[in-house]
């Protein structure tokens, strides 16, 4: 006679639209504990369970929900693009759920009655009883704001050497609540993100100006606070670019947004990469996708790296050339100029940052103090504002 867990051993088995999620090491585990015969040899495929569940916050119902929800499936894509599903695959996704959602409801005294022993002698983790089924139905309901896959519980990702999406684990946590100063700035980047969510006209966007006024970290602050409307933030590397029609056609059709961003953008001349951007910039046949929008960063106004040879060489239409490379921030929608911070704004952020961080000390040394930091660094800057707070700290 089947126990419980061969039982749910069985159904497991004949997943098919979930089959993805059986791959995850947590339903390996419990696979060979099933299959075991010994008791020594459960007792060890159960330790090596619970400590996958541990490696992943010890609550076995949110790991599988995670695993779940992270599922590229034919159900959740066929919502995703509106495709008519068939009513085998619709019947089998609901069955399968609730396969899962009992998986996922697994206590420790299931096994240990498995095993015939007291829970007392097992290492217990967690769980709860989670209807699995309806909580993916809100999900795809709601598929434009949690997205499937990859992109489902992550907000920033990057292009690998082999040319794979991929997750940046140690993300950025940056908020936006987190700046001083450059208010006008942002509320335009925050400005164009919102009406790029809400379908209305956007525009690629550039944010220029001088180094350590917070262009990058506003880029990612974005892509956190806007993450549960559906944000996503792709970084490219500058050598990258020519990859650019290729992750665009990767992400094209998928219910979320994305940012493409590239940091600390600038080109030398004949650069195979600017062709490649420009073509994406222009809205090309080849790179219109409708849901990405470009962020560069640069320290350069026009991008271009120009030498004055350039502007004296014998090319006949080099005025025409010099316009070329000087105008590509202008098929930029956007340009955003952060300016190096005057001596008022830097001791402004310099003031707000030793609140936050609860330093104490007169507001006369505390400007003394930093005006000498800046003169060490060479500039003022919202970075060399808060090194000089991190060096008090």
């Amino acid at each position: 006679m089947e126990t419980q867990l061969q039982q749910l051993y069985r159904r497991l088995l004949s997943c098919a639209v979930f089959r993805g999620v059986l791959a995850h090491p947590v339903f390996s585990h419990f696979v060979s504990y099933c299959k075991g015969s010994e008791p020594l040899e459960k007792l060890n495929t159960y330790a090596d369970f619970t400590a996958e569940i541990y490696g992943h916050g010890g609550n076995l119902t949110e790991l599988v929900k995670g695993i779940v929800f992270s599922d590229e499936n034919v159900y959740v894509k066929g919502v995703a693009h509106g495709d008519k599903l068939s009513k085998n695959v619709l019947d089998s996704a609901r069955r399968e759920l609730a396969t899962l959602s009992d998986f996922a409801a697994l206590k420790s005294e299931d096994f240990a009655k498995d095993m015939d022993i007291s829970v007392k002698e097992l290492p217990v983790f967690d769980s709860v009883n989670a209807h699995l089924g309806a909580l993916y139905e809100e999900r795809l309901k709601n598929i434009q704001k949690y997205g499937y896959g990859i992109f489902s519980s992550c907000p920033m990702f990057r292009l690998t050497d082999d040319r794979q999406i991929e997750a940046i684990a140690s993300a950025d946590k940056i908020t936006l609540d987190k700046f001083v100063g450059y208010e006008e700035e942002r509320r335009q980047v925050i400005d164009n993100t919102k009406a790029f969510l809400e379908n209305r006209p956007a525009a690629n966007t550039l944010l220029c100006g001088d180094a350590g006024a917070g262009k990058s970290s506003t880029v990612k602050a974005v892509a956190n606070a806007f993450f549960e409307d559906g944000l996503r933030l792709i970084e490219l590397r500058k050598d990258q670019l020519r990859y650019l029609p290729e992750v665009m056609a990767k992400v094209n059709g998928n219910p979320l947004k994305f940012i493409i961003f590239i940091d600390d953008l600038s080109f030398n001349q004949n650069d195979d990469n600017f062709s490649m951007l420009k073509a994406a910039l222009e809205g090309s046949a080849s790179a219109m996708v409708d849901n990405v929008v470009i962020y560069a960063t640069s320290n350069r106004r026009h991008i271009i790296k120009e030498n004055f040879s350039d502007r004296e060489g014998d090319d006949v239409h080099r005025n025409d050339t010099l316009q070329e490379t000087l105008s590509l921030s202008e098929r930029f929608g956007l340009t955003v100029l952060f300016s190096k911070p005057n001596k008022a704004l830097y001791l402004q952020i310099v003031k707000e940052l030793a609140k936050r961080f609860g330093i104490s000390m007169d507001e006369k040394e505390l400007e003394i103090q930093a005006e000498s930091f800046a003169l060490r660094k060479g500039n003022r800057s919202a970075r060399c504002a808060e090194q000089f707070i991190n060096s008090l700290l």
